[in-house]
């Protein structure tokens, strides 16, 4: 249940712009955290089931599929992360005639460009499978079956998350917590159920995660057709005007070109590896994700938490309160980061152990990949934050800027030019793909850097 009732509930952000910063920031990123967290159960627990299960060849075959779902996912962030952040600045503003246009052209555009990106997949998956990955035999198999399925509910997935921002912003973060709990938990429930008992193996975990992704849309709806809130999807703001609409896009560009940059990075990276290190390397980078995705969910977590304080706070003129609550995300991430770093350099192995119970060539790559690609983890908070803070008082073009340094102007350049380079000089190449992470994190933070201190040196001069 929410956890408030307030008579007015558009007026519960209003705390958002009185309550001390640190509070606000636990108050809002601690559920956004939780949520996250038990949202990455979707993929992790399908891996740990599959990989001790059916075959470790099945998670590369889950991992493949993962950057072409990005680019749909790319597309929630798009409109959700836009229209949220449009949303937090227009109460900040307290212009609240506003808000419910938004809601009702992100409805509208949640479906129809999420839409549009399933019937291209569907159409292209073998020649992007097969030619562009370079993909064939029992994973392929497995990519093929999982990603087929998944594609099926996909709408939902793209949905639920979108309209999510909004529960958040609209001062009920528990809730929004609650709805990603429970899509986790059923998925948890029952992925065995249809991946053993029912015997369905790989498209077991598939349908699993399109019924859990169903169940989550249709609870985020359920809230903003209840008591708690009296914001509502109304027919009459769902009619596209092209201004609002191209303000939801400009704004959620940042993260959008940011995720679909991932994705282009994710089917580079993941061509690149069974070029140079065949399926069990590729088996061993899907661990290192998986496990990385554990620690990447937490900043999100903060990051969504911080963005409706620090647009609202923007909107309102409050700048002191927008230094500090990014400052103290900053800081969280950090934490996060580091800690998270420590786990993996002291327990690979054991980090392994809980999706193969291989000894051999395949544990010696994830244990070496896990280790090499996250040795800059302590100093990358700055790039993930700063994207944020962009998105968040609404200036697109910094965001995309920031957003984009790691994947575009540096991890693209490394995996291209680094194996090739190792090679010459007589090192295993696959070397090569995992010392390009490590290379764009460095880099990209200090492009980040830079650029939020001319942001906060300018507030300081407003």
């Amino acid at each position: 249940m929410p956890e408030t009732n307030p008579n007015i509930p558009v007026l519960a952000t209003d705390r958002i712009g009185k309550e001390p910063i640190g509070r606000l920031l636990l108050s809002f990123s601690i559920p956004a955290v939780i949520g996250m967290l038990v949202n990455a159960l979707y993929n992790i627990v399908d891996r740990i089931y599959l990989g001790h299960g059916i075959d470790p060849l099945a998670i590369a075959g889950v991992g493949l599929v993962m950057p072409i779902t990005m680019i749909i996912m790319a597309c929630s962030m798009l409109v959700g992360i836009g229209a949220n952040s449009l949303f937090a600045i227009r109460m900040g503003e307290r212009r609240h005639d506003e808000v419910e246009k938004i809601m009702g052209h992100a409805f509208v555009l949640l479906f129809l460009l999420p839409a549009l990106c399933i019937i291209v997949v569907l159409i292209f998956m073998e020649p992007i499978l097969r030619d562009l990955m370079g993909v064939d035999g029992k994973v392929y198999e497995y990519a093929e079956t999982y990603l087929r399925i998944t594609l099926y509910g996909a709408v939902f997935a793209a949905m639920s998350p979108g309209i999510t921002h909004f529960i958040r912003s609209d001062g009920h973060p528990k809730t929004s917590m609650m709805v990603q709990i429970i899509g986790a938990v059923l998925n948890i429930i029952l992925d065995p159920i249809f991946i053993f008992v029912l015997d369905l193996g790989v498209a077991g975990a598939a349908w699993v995660t399109v019924i859990s992704q169903f169940i989550s849309l249709v609870l985020v709806l359920g809230y903003f057709n209840s008591k708690w809130t009296r914001l509502r999807f109304r027919v009459k703001n769902m009619k596209l005007e092209l201004k609002l609409t191209g303000k939801i896009l400009a704004i959620g560009f940042a993260p959008f070109i940011m995720q679909f940059a991932m994705s282009l990075v994710g089917i580079l990276q993941n061509a690149t590896i069974i070029k140079y290190g065949g399926d069990d390397a590729l088996t061993a980078m899907t661990i290192f994700f998986t496990v990385f995705t554990m620690i990447f969910m937490p900043m999100m977590g903060i990051g969504q938490g911080a963005q409706p304080i620090i647009g609202y706070n923007y909107g309102a003129k409050q700048y002191d309160r927008v230094k500090k609550c990014f400052k103290l995300a900053i800081i969280a991430c950090t934490i996060f980061l580091t800690t998270g770093f420590l786990i993996i350099q002291i327990f690979p192995g054991f980090l392994f152990s809980l999706f193969s119970k291989d000894t051999g060539n395949l544990r010696e790559l994830a244990v070496l990949t896990m280790r090499i690609c996250t040795s800059m983890f302590p100093l990358i908070a700055i790039q993930l934050m700063g994207g944020q803070l962009f998105q968040a008082i609404g200036k697109p073009v910094q965001a995309a800027i920031v957003s984009l340094s790691r994947q575009i102007l540096f991890l693209i350049p490394a995996l291209l030019f680094l194996p090739p380079l190792f090679e010459s000089i007589g090192i295993r190449p696959l070397y090569g793909v995992y010392w390009s992470f490590p290379l764009a994190d460095f880099c990209a933070s200090i492009i980040s850097a830079v650029f939020v201190y001319r942001e906060f040196k300018a507030l300081h001069t407003t």
